[in-house]
């Protein structure tokens, strides 16, 4: 499943070391085929400096006015052409976001935390809680997940029934009373379509109760045809995850029983039927740094951006294929967070599983670098997570406010854009229109 990932066991830390890669300056043949590209970067920076003494210059800047600062700033793209510093485009090519890869790490994070600041309050994180209501037993054969039955020998896992309806619901007020203002429902299905009517209307109920607590909505069910979609957007979903997991290129070794075209159509499906699209990836799965780039490249040149983007770090776990891989740096992660601020810049970047570790001061980073969302709760599905005091914690040194419930998603479809709340507002219940109006006053205070 899309959000799948290991079960932990305790594992050593004497992980086979590889070569960090390293991001050197270096001068560049102005009449070679990359020069323009290190023009087009070049520019994004002194853009953004512009951006910074501007804010500076002119004090605080409203949220409201973040996107309109940023489009005034422009940069040369490839083809010569003026493009805005953090407008939203479809149309970026491997070789540019490869150059964003490749910068030094403190500039590619100077710039990305402009692009950030323009678009978003850069002091509110949402937080997400994520359940998996359906245990082990998954046909799929990704080589990273413990989930699979695949490997469930090495492994251990036993496959567990679907969750009910009554568990489901007291774990989400206790997510609720803890701060989370998203609940994510993951099911270690191929699909909906694989296990049967009965189970997937057992989960368009829960939907429905979870929303009615006045809780945005997400669910990672695997692989959805139209009708699956459009039965989960009238049940109130928020949002549906279906990652990618990485580039085109390096798909098939990652697992054999599904490949790209496969994600992409129920991306599609899930947009169709006019609910969010959560898609990211995972980091550290034996993938080069132009994977990396490659999948973002993705993600940024769909239809239309995801409204969230997770960005995931790999828990190797005994037992799966890819146990003895070493997970990738905090600054690893900074750095994919900070490119996909860069070509997606107003699309929620959440920063996922692998987050336990990852320091304080690395976590810190990545928000200013864009990411704006954090998974709360002492597991993400089957694998550790971050103790809930600890984040507290963090949260109170960095100066951060949670995000509230039903705050219009800039990048997000009909089911969180803010427009349900116009003319079809008498069709959701009154706790959810309540939650959205005390959202907005608290946007407007």
């Amino acid at each position: 499943t899309p959000f799948c990932l290991p079960v932990f066991y305790p594992i050593s830390k004497t992980y086979p070391r590889r070569p960090r890669p390293t991001h050197t300056n270096r001068r560049v043949d102005p009449e070679s085929p990359e020069s323009r590209i290190v023009v087009h970067v070049a520019m994004l920076s002194r853009a953004s400096h512009a951006l910074r003494r501007a804010v500076t210059l002119g004090g605080a800047v409203a949220p409201a006015a973040h996107s309109h600062t940023a489009r005034r700033l422009l940069a040369t793209t490839q083809g010569g052409a003026a493009k805005a510093v953090g407008a939203v485009r479809h149309d970026w090519t491997n070789e540019e976001v490869e150059a964003l890869y490749n910068r030094p790490l403190l500039d590619l994070v100077y710039d990305a935390a402009s692009v950030h600041r323009a678009n978003h309050d850069p002091r509110q994180v949402q937080q997400c809680t994520l359940l998996s209501i359906k245990t082990g037993g998954c046909p799929e054969t990704c080589n990273y997940c413990a989930q699979s039955s695949s490997w469930k020998d090495d492994t251990g896992l036993k496959a567990e029934k679907l969750m009910g309806a009554d568990d489901v619901l007291a774990a989400a007020r206790r997510a609720k009373e803890a701060g989370s203002t998203r609940f994510c429902m993951g099911t270690a299905w191929r699909g909906p379509s694989q296990v049967g009517k009965g189970q997937f209307e057992r989960v368009l109920g829960m939907v429905s109760e979870v929303r009615d607590m006045g809780m945005e909505v997400c669910a990672t069910l695997g692989m959805l045809n139209h009708e699956q979609a459009r039965q989960l957007r009238e049940a109130g979903l928020t949002a549906y995850n279906h990652n990618v997991d990485t580039s085109p290129e390096f798909y098939p070794k990652v697992t054999t029983s599904r490949n790209y075209e496969d994600r992409l159509n129920t991306i599609a499906a899930v947009r169709e039927a006019g609910i969010s699209v959560c898609c990211g990836g995972i980091l550290g799965l034996g993938e080069e740094e132009k994977d990396r780039a490659s999948m973002l490249r993705v993600l940024a040149n769909l239809p239309e951006h995801p409204e969230s983007v997770p960005i995931n770090a790999l828990v190797p776990v005994k037992g799966t294929p890819l146990e003895k891989l070493e997970p990738p740096s905090g600054l690893e992660m900074v750095r994919a967070i900070a490119v996909a601020r860069i070509v997606m810049p107003r699309t929620v970047v959440r920063l996922s599983a692998g987050r336990i570790n990852m320091s304080a001061a690395d976590q810190a980073l990545a928000f200013l670098a864009g990411a704006n969302s954090v998974f709360t709760g002492d597991k993400l599905l089957t694998t550790p997570n971050n103790e809930s005091n600890e984040d507290s914690e963090m949260f109170e040194e960095l100066g951060l406010v949670g995000r509230p419930a039903f705050v219009p998603y800039m990048s997000g479809g009909a089911s969180s854009d803010g427009s349900e709340w116009g003319e079809n507002a008498h069709k959701v219940a009154p706790s959810i229109r309540e939650g959205a109006e005390r959202a907005q006053k608290e946007m407007t205070a």
